[in-house]
Formats: structure tokens, sequence, C-alpha cells
């Protein structure tokens, strides 16, 4: 592969349905060109440097393709042909194992994992026909080059995935509770709220850690991606490992301190310690502190305000006890929290109502294909009752 460094190229970062808006900032703020925004994705055009950049400091992009080639087809035999015509000696190596990914939406295509095998079967033909018999292995957990192909009825493309594993792997967090909030979502939310992030914050229910760290590290300008070992890009023929290594210095000297205070409690005694391991293994111990507390009997104050932003239960039958907290979370609220804004992302508009307090706002979300709302208290001293009106859509 020819080396791409000062030559501009094509790029789409992919992301959670809801986020695009966020990744299309952080895009721009990054100093990308030509940004559009996608339906869970963005593309934007870039050079290999920005391309290690965007990797490295992204942080609601789950991976970043580089396309290669475009074409139509309508048929099986089309999608091969079409495939095999890539120079894919310009790409990979014939030692390199290999994984194809496909996303589908064509009434010409049913089956994603069919078009995968067939664009699969190109490349395996396209070295045995060069090199009289060799071809790349197969490897679909942990390949050296992750190849994507995305069809849109009859609209076809190649692209070269740099990130390998999802972004949302960010390297930190080796233990997690059973249902963990992804680091991709923790930060879109982040980015979502109003938190300046020089003022304290406080997740009051913060399981293993994620929103606290993804918050410590936007506060002080990490790179999200810091603690990653591996990232495609580093497999592909024209990787610059010198350019890497810049791109990488440049991006920790650009890390700042953080005078404000980030903390998190949790209820639950296994919880505290995953949450106190990740931050440990994150390198933020010095900034976050977590405590074992009921945010319901005993709330961590916050006498100089901040922001307040958690993921409560939610996704499962409600019962009861799920109505009971919702009610117990809009009372703290209320008598500990004036002059902060709170924010929750919750599944359960319901449950919502049983807090009685009036949200400002309320952005449509997903956590995964759940869809969810992410709503916005702001905490004045007598906050005022919501009405019986219920906030439903």
């Amino acid at each position: 592969m020819k080396n791409s460094v000062g030559l501009n190229f094509n790029m789409i970062a992919k992301t959670q349905l809801g986020l695009e808006e966020i990744l299309s900032d952080e895009l721009l703020k990054l100093g990308a060109q030509d940004v559009q925004v996608l339906n869970r994705a963005v593309s934007f055009v870039g050079d290999l440097g920005f391309m290690y950049k965007a990797n490295l400091n992204l942080r609601t992009a789950i991976r970043i393709l580089k396309p290669i080639y475009k074409f139509t087809a309508r048929r099986d035999v089309d999608l091969y042909e079409e495939a095999k015509k890539l120079d894919w000696s310009k790409y990979i190596s014939i030692d390199n194992t290999i994984a194809v990914n496909a996303a589908v939406y064509s009434d010409f295509f049913n089956h994603s994992h069919y078009v995968a095998l067939k664009v699969k079967d190109a490349i395996v033909d396209y070295f045995r026909d060069l090199t009289k018999g060799r071809r790349p292995d197969v490897n679909t957990k942990n390949p050296d080059v992750r190849i994507n192909i995305h069809i849109s009825n009859d609209k076809c493309t190649i692209s070269l995935d740099s990130s390998g594993n999802s972004l949302h792997k960010r390297g930190y967090r080796h233990t997690t509770n059973e249902a963990p909030i992804s680091e991709v979502l923790a930060a879109g939310l982040i980015l979502l709220s109003d938190w300046d992030r020089q003022s304290d914050f406080l997740d009051p229910m913060c399981g293993s850690g994620t929103i606290l760290i993804e918050a410590a590290m936007i506060a002080c300008n990490i790179p999200p991606s810091l603690h990653r070992k591996k990232f495609g890009f580093m497999n592909w023929l024209d990787f610059d490992a010198d350019l890497w290594a810049k791109i990488k210095e440049v991006s920790i000297n650009k890390v700042i301190d953080f005078e404000g205070r980030i903390i998190g409690c949790d209820r639950a005694f296994a919880s505290v310690r995953k949450a106190q391991d990740n931050v440990k293994d994150a390198m933020l111990d010095d900034i976050i502190e977590i405590k074992r507390a009921n945010f319901i009997r005993k709330p961590e104050p916050m006498p100089n305000g901040g922001t307040i932003l958690f993921n409560p239960p939610y996704g499962e039958r409600l019962t009861s006890d799920t109505l009971e907290l919702y009610s117990q979370i809009g009372d703290t609220f209320k008598k500990n929290y004036a002059g902060c804004s709170a924010w929750l992302i919750t599944s359960d508009m319901e449950a919502v109502n049983h807090i009685h307090l009036k949200h400002s706002r309320r952005i449509k979300i997903f956590n995964g294909k759940l869809e969810c709302r992410f709503l916005k208290y702001q905490m004045y001293e007598g906050s005022k009752k919501i009405s019986k009106k219920k906030a439903t859509d």
C-alpha cells in the first residue's frame, strides 16, 4: 500500500444511533475536513496521520473505516467478480490473517454472512491465482486485517477497518458488572450534558466506574484509547510507526490538570471494588474518588454545585420497587442538590413520572438496541413538582 502521509482520503467513523452530531463535533475540533453526518456514522476527509489521531482521540467513534473500492452489484457472482478485481496485494500480505464483516441493506442480497463469505472467497482466490496456491488465513476473532463490505441496495463499498477491535474497548476496563454501559455511550452522554469539565461531577450509582473514568479522561483531555495496545492500522502495509509515535506524543502533551472532584458511589461492595480496580488500571485513582454509599440513604454532598450523571436500573419489567426507587431519586434530588444539574438515562418513562420533577431537556438515545431518553433536571431551591402530566413522547 502506498504511504498516505500528506495525501487526503475519505473515511467513515461509525457510532451509536443518537451520537452522530457529537461525533461530528469531535471530528471538526480534531481538524477533519468535509465532515458529513450520516446514519450511525460520520464521513470525513483526512490523511494517514489524521486517521491515527482519530483512532486515538475520538470518544464516540466505534470504528474508523477507510473505503478502498466502490462498485454496483445485484448478483452474488457480480459481487464476487468485483471484489476479486481489486489489487489486494496493495493492502494485505499473504502472511496476514483476515476477517470480513458485512452490513447489508439491500433487496438483492439478503444475508450479511453470505456476503462476507463471498468477499472472503474473492480475496482468497485472488491470492491463490497470484501465488499459485498460497492464500491468507482467516481468523474471525483476532485477525491482522479486518475488511468491511457495506451494501446499500446495489451500491457496494469495500473498506479497511483501521481500528481493529471496537474503539469502545479502551484498554482500561478489566472487570465489569452484569450490564455495564459502553465507554462510547458513557462519553457521549457526558459530551451531551452541560458539564463544564471544571466543576464537580458525581455518578451516584457508578457500577464498575465507566462513566467516572470517561468523565475524568474528558476533563483532563486524556486520549480515550491511550491504553490500547493494538489498532488495525498497525498491520497495514503502509503503517508508519514513527508517525504514530509522534501523533501519540502530541496528544499526550495536550493532557491538562483537573481541579474539581469526580466522585462515584455505589451501594454494592462488589461494584465498588470493580470500580476501584478499573480506575486504578486507568491510572486515574488520584482524580476519581470511589465510595461505598447508598445514594438514597446517604447522598454525597456537593456544596459547590456541579453535575450529577448516572445510569439507574431500567429495561427490566417494571415493579413496585423500581417505581419506588425513581420516586426516591426525585426526593433525593430536591432535598440535597439545589444548584446542581442532574442527568440520567432510562428507557422506563413510566418510572420517570414517579420522579415528580419536570425535566428541562430530553434527548433520544439508544443503549444498544434499547431506545432510551437522556433527561436533565435543573435543580433550584424549592424545585417545582411536576404536574400529573406524563413525561411521554
